[in-house]
């Protein structure tokens, strides 16, 4: 029997195929082999049609299903997706615009607004964030700049909302969707009509709700003959990429910790607690396995410009030599850079900044000292320094971060990386033969009803790499570390 799960990036989709008695993954496939392009038609913002995804996934099935399996033993789907994203269609299904992504910022603005007029205290205390730059905002501004457009809304989406559609003619959502994309009033533990009468949205945008685990519809049949997939495989999961990635390292209980170091950052933990940044700079939505009688909240540090520096590095600088060789010059620099430090955050507004777009910046480099090899350390350290910043601000809302958990993938395959952090942090680093399609996969068996219990969806999870910090080189990395801080 065998589970299929995908993960809707901004730089691929990846589908992943697993046994569900063993946890073993039968294959893999991702598409497009070099990074999805991110539309920007104006500064700040970032854009991707939905159907691309969609023309993705068939790809990457068609790779997956070359190799020998029988397709009838597939019997269930689970879908992982980029959070915040928006997608608009008619009443016909058809997508109105393309959908602006996580990383725009046009619509910062509009939550800015909308966080002061409604009140800091009424936002906090009920969304356990500022309205911000989150989907919700992102549809005022097309409220706002596109009228046209807006009179054609039947339903608004998340990216998984709209795959989902594609699969099966189903359009829902899930409360820890809403609560993405700054819909959810924690409060009342319901779809926030307050914000909804603020921006003057329609209620019937948002779609029927169904639980994150549940059956969510069967493909249809023209769906099945088009990615070469039996008749009526059910779409049992859905979750935001980062939720997911959580699941996806069995970190489901309060106190533990995931991570993920892709185009963005993210350092992502669950509580039971209902608690909230001030300053929104660190965000809180509801997890996956959150019900009414077991809290579980998510509080998600995100980092817009991560990897995406290192992908930056790559092309510009590299001259199209592996990441691994990238990492093997950096390795001969000592840590620090030689006094070069690199500010990562080129990549939109930044939630750690209260919303501000601070920009990628390079300091104090020295055209006698400085070389390539620099460059690529001094990248991975602004990285980890960006991370620690973030952390620093969970920790004052009472997280403690003893162990990061993380997929043995990007950011996290660099001995620099995972070295800085963990000096830095003080916090040990596990890496796990998983991702977010594996994950999209075991969840689908839960929502299937195939696995009776957390404990056998994770068979097959395996630890397989750790990075313990060195406490004698504590001290030598804060001194780095407050280095870069002062270019802030």
């Amino acid at each position: 029997m065998y589970l299929l799960g995908y993960d809707i990036g901004s730089s691929s989709v990846k589908a992943s195929l697993i046994d569900a008695g063993t946890g073993k993954l039968i294959n893999s496939s991702s598409y497009p082999k070099q990074e999805a392009t991110i539309h920007a038609p104006a500064q700040g913002w970032a854009e991707q049609n939905p159907d691309d995804w969609w023309n993705y996934l068939k790809h990457a099935t068609n790779e997956l299903l070359a190799t020998s399996v029988n397709k009838k033993e597939i019997k269930a789907i689970g879908i992982s997706y980029q959070m915040h994203g928006l997608v608009l269609v008619d009443k016909n299904q058809k997508v109105l615009r393309p959908s602006i992504i996580w990383c725009d910022s046009r619509a910062a603005s509009y939550g800015e607004k909308a966080f002061n007029e409604i009140g800091k205290e009424k936002c906090l205390a009920s969304l356990l964030n500022s309205p911000g730059n989150f989907t919700a905002s992102k549809l005022k501004w097309v409220k706002e700049n596109e009228p046209e457009i807006y009179s054609k809304i039947y339903k608004i989406m998340l990216p998984g909302d709209y795959i989902a559609m594609r699969l099966t003619g189903n359009i829902q959502t899930t409360a820890s969707g809403l609560s993405e994309g700054i819909f959810w009033d924690f409060k009342q533990n319901k779809i926030a009509d307050f914000l909804l009468d603020y921006y003057g949205f329609k209620s019937e945008f948002i779609p029927e709700i169904v639980p994150t685990f549940s059956l969510q519809g069967k493909i249809k049949q023209e769906i099945a003959l088009e990615l070469s997939l039996p008749q009526g495989i059910e779409v049992t999961y859905r979750a935001g990429d980062q939720p997911n990635n959580a699941f996806s390292l069995n970190v489901l209980q309060p106190g533990e910790i995931a991570a993920t170091a892709g185009t963005s950052g993210v350092v992502y933990g669950v509580s039971d607690q209902v608690k909230y940044d001030p300053k929104s700079r660190v965000n809180t939505f509801l997890h996956v396995n959150n019900h009414e009688n077991s809290r579980r909240n998510g509080i998600l540090l995100c980092i817009n410009g991560a990897g995406i520096l290192n992908s930056w590095v790559h092309k510009n600088m590299a001259n199209d030599i592996a990441y691994d060789e990238m990492n093997m010059e950096a390795n001969k620099i000592s840590p620090g850079s030689d006094g070069l430090f690199i500010l990562p955050f080129g990549n939109g507004v930044e939630r750690i900044f209260e919303n501000k777009e601070k920009g990628c910046s390079i300091h104090n480099l020295q055209f006698n000292i400085h070389t390539k090899a620099h460059v690529y350390r001094a990248a991975q350290e602004g990285i980890a320094f960006s991370f620690y910043y973030g952390m620093k601000i969970m920790e004052e809302m009472g997280m403690k971060i003893k162990t990061i958990k993380a997929g043995n993938a990007n950011l996290f395959l660099s001995p620099i990386f995972r070295e800085t952090l963990a000096n830095l942090s003080g916090a040990e680093i596990q890496l796990f033969n998983t991702d977010g399609s594996i994950g999209a996969a075991r969840a689908a068996g839960i929502g299937a009803g195939i696995f009776k219990n957390d404990q056998e969806a994770f068979i097959g999870l395996t630890l397989i790499g750790e990075t313990k910090p060195v406490k004698e080189l504590y001290a030598n990395y804060q001194e780095l570390y407050t280095n870069w801080e002062k270019h802030l």
